[in-house]
């Protein structure tokens, strides 16, 4: 977060922007969500944080019980060897997934 995300957040012109999270325990260690409170404050959607996780949510569901495994089935298909080539396969994966996708798994 503090090596990466947060630095590449501020290189980018982003108006209005929600930080969420879900309320895995390693993402809700006190120093994570201070970090957090710091950076997005009152738009911070975790446990223990200002907007709190929503558990079961129509919105989030696809997310939870979707979109993180397969994104991670295809990043994960060709073994990367190199935080670049993960990289690499996280890009090309998200800029893949079509709308026609979302619309079915919402629907579902």
């Amino acid at each position: 977060m503090t090596n990466f995300f947060i630095p590449e957040l501020n290189n980018h012109d982003v108006q209005e922007l929600l930080f969420q999270q879900d309320g895995a325990t390693c993402h809700t260690a006190r120093a994570t969500i201070d970090l957090l409170k710091d950076t997005f404050g009152d738009c911070l959607i975790s446990r223990f944080g200002p907007v709190n996780w929503p558990p079961r949510s129509c919105d989030l569901t696809p997310l939870d019980y979707f979109l993180w495994g397969y994104v991670k089935s295809l990043v994960y298909a060709d073994k990367p060897q190199t935080l670049d080539h993960l990289e690499d396969n996280i890009r090309r994966v998200i800029v893949d997934i079509r709308p026609q996708m979302w619309e079915k798994v919402i629907e579902n």
